[in-house]
């Protein structure tokens, strides 16, 4: 099998290739037919994250090792199970839940592997979907994606699940009433955008600084779509929500983004951050309990989030967000491109496409 690798943090993936491995026990080998680019490839590939005032979270120290295949929003069609595998069958087409833990500590019993601290994440401890091949450790990770193409389900797995994980923990009243901030129109805003819509919030506003993404959001089903670089920003999200925002959703993550959630929630709002940009906040001890603001990290979501996701989006078909889709090969450009801040919706690596070239030629 081949597969593009981080074989030294920061520097250009390599084309490996290894012998495709067999399935044992509950394994599933899956042909990857679609996987997400992420920020968090990005992260990763970089090896580090910032955590502001001068300090950075090692990828290396988290206990990456190297070399290393990314991706962790894949879409895959069964070609070997092993002999304990009795739900799935060759030719099945799934999209794997990449958050596995160890399964054996208190916080995996209770469903929770996105929270292990001994975590055995696919695309970030383990070989992920930047390779034609995948082998995923037990076939209950595996999900029906219904109708959709391999590339219109693969994000789901990531940018789908944190955005509905973190939707879920706003008041039930105040997303059924009240307008909700998206912070950053990205792959991660855009699908907040779709789900919300599809969740029955009827007024989404977007705080962006691309004008391109601005419009992606607009066309995803906000119901505005406020320039970030604007000096009266706020304003203009104030005047669109009819005054304080009761739920901020960061998708961004940056200091100044959280910054401002905080700065436009009403009393008694809700500030959940899923985005992982990186720095640093002050907050006021007093004025958090005198605001009685919810300001409340959101970290992707569990196994049973990612099933119930695909329910809704079967049922309610939300807006898609925009894809491209590009060779294998060109992973290390696809990274390049989204940490430039070029890409609008999700750029999708599509091993088939290797194939097709190679045919062509």
């Amino acid at each position: 099998m081949i597969s593009q690798d981080v074989v030294a943090f920061g520097q250009p993936l390599q084309r490996i290739e290894r012998a495709t491995p067999q399935p044992q026990g509950n394994e599933v080998l899956l042909r990857v037919l679609a996987a997400g680019v992420c920020h968090t490839d990005i992260h990763t590939w970089e090896g580090s994250y910032d955590l502001g005032g001068g300090k950075r979270l090692n990828m290396a120290d988290r206990g990456v090792g190297l070399p290393l295949t990314l991706g962790h929003e894949t879409v895959g069609e069964v070609v070997a199970v092993g002999p304990d595998v009795s739900d799935v069958q060759p030719g099945d087409r799934r999209l794997v839940y990449p958050w596995i833990g160890c399964g054996q500590c208190r916080v995996c019993l209770r469903g929770r592997e996105n929270l292990c601290t001994q975590p055995r994440f696919l695309g970030i401890f383990r070989a992920g979907g930047y390779s034609d091949h995948l082998l995923v450790p037990h076939s209950r990770y595996l999900v029906d994606i219904g109708t959709l193409t391999p590339e219109q389900a693969a994000p789901y797995a990531c940018s789908g699940l944190t955005t509905y994980s973190a939707i879920n923990k706003i008041d039930r009243d105040v997303l059924a009433q009240e307008a909700v901030l998206v912070i950053g129109a990205g792959g991660l805003g855009l699908m907040c955008v779709t789900l919300l819509r599809a969740m029955g919030c009827s007024s989404v506003i977007v705080l962006e600084p691309d004008g391109k993404r601005r419009g992606a959001a607009l066309a995803a089903g906000a119901t505005c779509a406020v320039d970030a670089g604007a000096p009266d920003a706020l304003d203009q999200i104030r005047a669109a929500a009819g005054g304080p925002v009761w739920a901020v959703i960061d998708c961004v993550g940056h200091g100044s983004t959280v910054q401002q959630g905080l700065d436009l929630l009403a009393k008694g709002g809700q500030l959940i951050v899923v985005g992982l940009f990186g720095g640093e906040l002050t907050l006021s001890s007093a004025l958090l309990p005198m605001r009685a603001a919810t300001v409340q990290g959101s970290y992707i979501g569990n196994l049973g989030e990612l099933q119930s996701l695909m329910r809704l989006v079967r049922e309610k078909q939300p807006t898609l967000i925009p894809t491209s889709c590009r060779c294998l090969d060109d992973a290390a450009s696809a990274l390049q491109d989204l940490s430039q801040g070029r890409v609008v919706g999700r750029l999708i690596l599509c091993p088939s496409m290797n194939d097709s070239a190679a045919a062509a030629s």
